[in-house]
């Protein structure tokens, strides 16, 4: 065939012609100006980057009859021979086809002869990998020590799969994607020497679509430039890859953070019928939406999203106005839907009901206004009373139905609190829930805890009580965090030392626990309220086991009586209902 494909018609010659790998090309251009080349070395990177290529120029270099040379001439015998593939002194294997132990012998025995006409007798093993172990075993003697005219380059995508006992014998560089922006420019400046006209957004969708791989882009453009006839428009690219461009990804992505799902649904069914793969716009999706995340988040994401500048500025502007936790959110859904749209008989369904299961997520808060909103919440609910119990009577619950008027039965007004005898002390007032027909719902609004009241005078005199003292100490810390306040309302200031506060906190661990988690603007409170700090002691007086004990008994004496009270089952026999539990208040 007379006709080369571009990847080999400009595949390169010299180390300067190789694209995005300066860190390799730079490296081997001073080892061989001072003459320090390793006998093996190992070429890994991903497909199309350079790897054979690299080899080869090396192999140029050290071979060149103006050499060694880290400029091969290309117009000597060994230069022109190599570059032809004809050479007698460079061998190329492919590592998937001889990778027996034989293969492997017989080159064992080649390497002890000299060289035809070469300075050097150069091995290059494509896919080194692919040898299996017994062949790695039977190089491993020769990789080590061979005949000073013997150089080993080997080529690989997966490192990895190589034998330590190899690696660590040979020379290691590894080649990098190539950014897209770098492809498209490459690519443009081959389309100017081949006089063709290619728009700018193709190259760079074509760029993009080669996943950092120099021969797959030169592949795409290759058949771009053979497939299309006249003038080579975009939308004729974009038919021709099927790809999803990215005007289409700006939209739906806009589509979905103002949730216009109607947009959304028009554009799916446009992908569709320009016969482009649902599945391959999905993972378009899904990598736009991480690009946009990146942009949204991260200070320079130009080294992270691999696209132009002006791409990358069109994105801030998109997400100004979204919440990164929004987009966050979307990306979580989107991943586990994944598998439904990849291994759906109906791709387009499976896609439309993603997006349709997504708008009926509500957007997420940042976990900072969480925060902020718990502890204020926090600081409005007043805390649980000790078992001393409220002697108050209060009226008897509504009883509702949804959507209809306040029902008053007759002839008893069965009521949800029950008012016990004040001969006990320990007793008080209890509710109990009736179990209603189900179109009946109660509502029960419990009693609010308030704070002591607080002096207006919050200032420091050793001549006042402990009490007052602690009321106005808590005053300060109210202020701080209304949390705070309301827990250490079961609290009293037992004992001011000369280093230490020692202080009692009633009831059982909760409000110990609570305390000590927010005890910073205890301490802030404190210093501000004595002028210096102290060191605070807590003490937790749960009453002792006969103290609980009592309690319990107390609590299930009031239960028992509620159960009996006469009023309780007139209740029961108006509602037709049963007791489902009894409350202590």
């Amino acid at each position: 065939m007379s006709y080369l494909v571009l990847a080999r018609k400009y595949r390169p010659q010299t180390f300067e012609d190789v694209v995005e790998q300066e860190h390799v090309t730079r490296t081997l251009t001073n080892a061989i100006r001072a003459d320090r080349v390793a006998h093996a070395i190992l070429f890994s990177g991903p497909r199309g980057t350079g790897k054979t290529t690299i080899a080869r120029i090396l192999a140029k270099a050290m071979n060149c009859e103006t050499g060694p040379s880290p400029v091969p001439c290309n117009a000597c015998r060994s230069c022109r021979e190599i570059t032809g593939g004809n050479a007698v002194d460079v061998f190329e294997i492919d590592g998937a086809s001889n990778n027996g132990v034989d293969h492997i012998r017989e080159l064992r025995d080649n390497v002890k002869y000299m060289p035809a006409h070469s300075r050097y007798k150069i091995y290059i093993i494509d896919e080194v990998h692919m040898l299996s172990t017994p062949a790695f075993n039977a190089l491993l003697k020769t990789l080590e020590e061979p005949p000073a005219h013997i150089l080993f380059l080997f080529a690989t995508t997966e490192p990895h799969k190589i034998p330590i006992t190899i690696l660590s014998r040979c020379q290691q560089h590894h080649l990098r994607r190539i950014p897209s922006e770098n492809i498209a420019r490459h690519m443009a400046a081959l389309c100017k020497r081949e006089g063709t006209t290619i728009p700018e957004e193709s190259l760079s969708l074509i760029a993009g679509e080669a996943g950092g791989s120099m021969r797959d882009a030169l592949s795409l453009l290759d058949q771009v430039m053979t497939c299309t006839e006249g003038e080579i428009t975009h939308e004729g690219v974009l038919n021709l890859l099927g790809a999803a461009d990215r005007e289409v990804l700006f939209r739906i992505t806009a589509a979905l953070f103002s949730g216009n799902v109607a947009d959304i649904l028009e554009i799916i069914d446009d992908v569709y019928r320009h016969g482009r793969d649902i599945k391959a716009f999905f993972g378009a999706v899904m990598t736009h939406l991480r690009n946009l995340w990146i942009v949204k988040t991260v200070r320079n994401p130009n080294r992270l999203v691999d696209l132009p500048t002006v791409e990358i500025e069109r994105m801030a502007a998109l997400v100004r106005d979204v919440s990164e936790t929004h987009i966050s959110q979307i990306m979580d859904a989107f991943t586990r839907e994944e598998s439904a749209v990849k291994f759906s008989s109906q791709p387009r369904l499976a896609l439309e009901m993603a997006f349709i299961r997504l708008f009926q997520i509500q957007p997420a808060l940042p976990i900072g206004t969480l925060i902020e909103r718990l502890d204020d919440l926090a600081g409005r609910i007043p805390a649980a009373p000790e078992y001393g119990l409220d002697r108050t009577n209060s009226a008897p619950p509504e009883v509702r139905e949804p959507d209809s008027p306040i029902l008053t039965p007759a002839p008893v007004s069965p009521p949800s609190k029950t008012t016990m005898s004040d001969t006990d002390p320990a007793r008080s007032t209890a509710t109990m829930e009736v179990q209603a027909p189900p179109s009946e719902t109660r509502t029960n609004r419990p009693e609010e805890c308030r704070l002591p009241d607080i002096p207006a005078d919050t200032s420091y005199d050793p001549e006042e009580s402990l009490d007052v003292t602690w009321r106005k100490l808590t005053a300060l810390a109210c202020g701080r965090s209304s949390a705070l306040g309301s827990y250490l309302n079961r609290t009293a200031l037992a004992h001011i030392g000369d280093e230490t506060l020692d202080i009692i906190v009633h009831g059982n661990g909760f409000n110990l626990k609570q305390i000590h988690k927010r005890q910073e603007f205890l301490q802030e409170a404190v210093q501000s309220f004595f002028g210096r700090n102290f060191h605070l002691n807590f003490r937790l007086n749960d009453g002792g086991e006969e103290s609980r004990q009592k309690k319990i008994d107390a609590v299930n004496t009031i239960r028992q009586e509620a159960l009996n009270h006469p009023t309780v089952a007139a209740a029961v026999e108006i509602f037709d209902g049963k007791i489902v539990d009894v409350k202590i208040l």
